[in-house]
Order: structure tokens, then sequence, then C-alpha cells
């Protein structure tokens, strides 16, 4: 073993003694089975972890995370964790959660230069594109970030209800939900953004709401 990383062993020995005497039943209930409610569809940053930020254990949340937090419609990877969590594990909530400060969305902003990740953000900035105007009125350059964050996130959650995973639920009548929010590193807190949509039409028509409130609020106001 990496003396680099023999910690985390020692870490992951310390957790599982500390779960075990503060919970005795813990592992016993994640074995047993996973009945997860929530779909997390998030960043990879490592300062936004879905368990915490909400408040639940594992097993809880099913997690789909990836840079920004970006569902596109021909990415098996994110298709398919909506598919299991829709069909199998019959999730109640899908949260697209992103976040201020995000690296990714900034760099999508600004036509940074990262590599082969600039193909994969490319899909921010078509969000940023359809709001370029809006978002150049904005005086501060990181409220412009902020804002951003906001409206990709609603965005991709209104993605998610164009996929076929989501109109056959909602066709069969199964209760799901998709809402968009977007979370500060701040302050920990969850900002609800104001979509949750059990329809493609419902989200296009939330997304747009939400889109109009944001632009409508004094210009040099921060979104959070």
């Amino acid at each position: 073993m990496s003396d680099a990383i023999a910690h985390l062993f020692d870490n992951n020995r310390a957790w599982s003694s500390r779960m075990q005497t503060e919970d005795p039943g813990f592992f016993l209930r994640l074995v047993r089975q996973q009945a997860p409610k929530y779909l997390w569809v998030g960043c990879s940053d490592s300062r936004v972890p879905a368990n915490q930020i909400i408040g639940l254990d594992p097993g809880e949340v099913f997690v789909h995370r990836n840079i920004a937090n970006v569902v596109v419609q021909n990415d098996l990877n994110v298709l398919s964790v909506i598919q299991y969590a829709v069909d199998i594990l019959k999730v109640e909530h899908i949260l697209v959660v992103g976040h201020y400060g995000c690296g990714g969305v900034k760099a999508a902003l600004n036509d940074e230069k990262n590599g082969l990740v600039d193909n994969w953000l490319r899909h921010v900035q078509d969000v940023r594109d359809c709001y370029v105007g809006q978002l150049a009125q904005m005086e501060d350059p990181s409220w412009r970030h902020d804002r951003l964050c906001e409206l990709n996130a609603i965005h991709q959650a209104a993605n998610i209800c164009q996929t076929s995973v989501l109109k056959d639920a909602w066709q069969r009548g199964q209760n799901v939900t998709v809402h968009a929010w977007c979370y500060s590193l701040d302050n920990g807190l969850v900002n609800d953004l104001k979509v949750s949509a059990r329809s493609h039409e419902q989200a296009v028509e939330q997304a747009q709401n939400a889109a109009a409130r944001m632009f409508w609020m004094k210009k040099s106001k921060r979104p959070r």
C-alpha cells in the first residue's frame, strides 16, 4: 500500500468503528435494502457532498455527479442513472443541484480553455448564450457567474423532464417530481430556484418564469 494513501484506510476504520458505536444497526440497514426517495444530480466539486447537505444517511439518496451538473440527451451515463432511479428504485424526487462558485460554470462563462472538458462545458455555454444580453447587464462579474449557476441548474432540470424516461414515467402515472436548486458554499444553504415540475411543459414554463424573475430584479442584485 502506498504511504500516500495509507491514512485513508486508517480514516475508514475509524469511521466504521464510530458508526457502529453510534448506531449499531447502521450497516445492517444498508445491506438489507437501497430504497432512496431522492436522486441527486449534482456537480463533481468535492465541496458539495450530497448526503450531508440535506442531512440524510447513505442509502437515502441515489447520486449522480459530473462537472457543472449537466444533463445531455445523448449521455448514456446520466440517462442510465436516471432510468435506474426512476424505473427500478422508484424515486419520488429528482434534485438537480448546482452550486455558486462552480468552476465549470465559470470556465463556460468566460470561455476559459482547459482542454477536453471544454467540449463538455459547451452545454453550459449554450445556456449562457440564451441569456448573453441579460448577463452582460449585471455589474459585477461574480454576480453574472452566480446567475449562470442558477440558470444552468434550471435548464438541466428541464432537460431531465424531456427524457423519454421521465415522459414514460409520467404517462403511466408515476409520482416523480424534478426540482432545481443551487447550493451556497458561503453558508451551506440550498436556494430553491422555484422549478418543481411533473411534466416537460410544466418544466419549460417554470424555467421561463424563474429566468424572468431573475432578470426582473435589480441588475446589480446578487442572486444569493
